[in-house]
């Protein structure tokens, strides 16, 4: 993706970041204020144990402000919790609020950098898969493990191979006193309460769209100031950003359920409590060519439409036409080239047996509908409202 305008804009109770590429809005996020956000770490508080399937259990743990967050007692590599209520936790956000469901936590906490994530519970050296210069990670995961203090793990970003071996190593000593310091504020703090905030979002976006990205707007001279010392492009000072470039309509286009498409067909998406479903209307066009290249037009804005709107978890998508697989390979082909980039990670399963297309996207933050809408008290979910 290149990312051409980032804007950032805040109000009392929440910021939003949107992005846009030369043909227009293409991302845009929005963090509540009252919500806990993914990333940060709390001294947490067990309010409840709670039987699951399997024989496993959880916990129900008090994170501060009237927030409570779903905890596993099983987690990989980590000895099973066994708690009980009033004890105190150390957890980190791993997926906030969605729609009526509370915010996920866990005990293996990560702690991202520029270049690397420092994992405390982690005991080995991995590097992205996305990095193509293999030979350069090799020779920096070296460094990396000869670097290592005791027992510890880290993944090298996508971005460390554009930086120095001093700067990985600087890093590292960054990332361990911001874990050193989780330790002592949980030492001394008492449960539920904040270790440690995440950084502004805006900078990892800066960071992920870096290539191509010309402009940073935004509506504070202070982080005017910040952004300028980490970004080389311009920087613009915008009160009201979002209103003065057209986002908040952009957000309001994003929340209908139907999406025209230049072909005359068009997108009916519908956001569900178990899947996200997409339907393809072709519009009249009954021709197989201008079905096949409807369907390419489709798949395209799909992929748009995702990371727009945020969709995560199970998508279901049923095209135009025929669904047999020779005629939806060149379409799987596109979702997967599109979708290649995603921060969020994405994997097209391919064609059911039902001939639908069928995505795994990661969830990791609430959809823009989960962030701008409530569960209508009325219907119970059968349509949405404005809280």
């Amino acid at each position: 993706m290149n990312a051409r305008k980032i804007i950032y804009d805040r109000n009392e109770e929440a910021f939003g970041i949107a992005v846009f590429d030369d043909t227009g809005l293409m991302e845009i996020d929005i963090y509540n204020d009252s919500r806990a956000i993914e990333g940060n770490v709390y001294l947490g508080r067990i309010v409840k144990k709670i039987n699951l399937a399997n024989d496993r259990y959880g916990f129900i743990v008090d994170i501060g402000d009237g927030r409570e967050a779903f905890l596993n007692a099983y987690e990989p590599a980590l000895k099973e919790a066994n708690m009980s209520e009033g004890q105190s936790v150390v957890v980190q956000v791993l997926q906030e609020k969605h729609a009526e469901k509370g915010a996920k936590v866990v005990r293996n906490i990560q702690l991202v950098g520029s270049y690397l994530v420092y994992c405390p519970f982690k005991y080995d050296v991995e590097y992205s898969r996305k990095i193509e210069d293999t030979q350069k990670a090799e020779q920096y995961a070296k460094v990396v493990r000869e670097k290592c203090s005791g027992q510890e793990g880290w993944i090298l970003r996508t971005m460390s191979v554009e930086g120095s071996e001093q700067q990985i190593v600087a890093e590292m000593d960054e990332l361990r006193a911001v874990y050193e310091d989780i330790r002592k504020k949980a030492r001394t703090l008492t449960a539920p309460a904040l270790l440690y905030a995440k950084e502004n979002p805006l900078f990892e976006y800066i960071r992920r769209y870096r290539d191509s990205l010309k402009e940073v707007v935004v509506d504070t001279p202070n982080l005017e100031q910040a952004v300028a010392a980490a970004f080389d492009g311009k920087v613009t000072l915008q009160k009201n950003g979002f209103e003065e470039y057209g986002v908040d309509d952009a957000i309001i286009d994003a929340l209908e359920r139907t999406v025209k498409l230049k072909s005359g067909g068009s997108l009916q998406i519908e956001e569900t409590r178990a899947c996200v479903a997409i339907d393809v209307d072709s519009g009249g066009v009954r021709n197989v060519g201008d079905i096949d290249a409807l369907n390419i037009e489709a798949a395209k804005e799909i992929a748009r439409q995702i990371r727009l709107r945020n969709l995560s978890g199970k998508i279901i998508i049923d095209f135009a036409g025929s669904s047999e697989y020779r005629f939806m390979k060149s379409i799987i082909d596109c979702l997967e080239e599109e979708l290649a980039d995603d921060a969020c990670h994405s994997r097209v399963l391919g064609l059911s047996r039902a001939g639908n297309i069928e995505i795994l996207r990661q969830r990791r933050r609430p959809s823009l509908r989960d962030l701008y809408t409530v569960e209508c008290p009325t219907c119970q979910g059968t349509g949405r409202v404005e809280p």
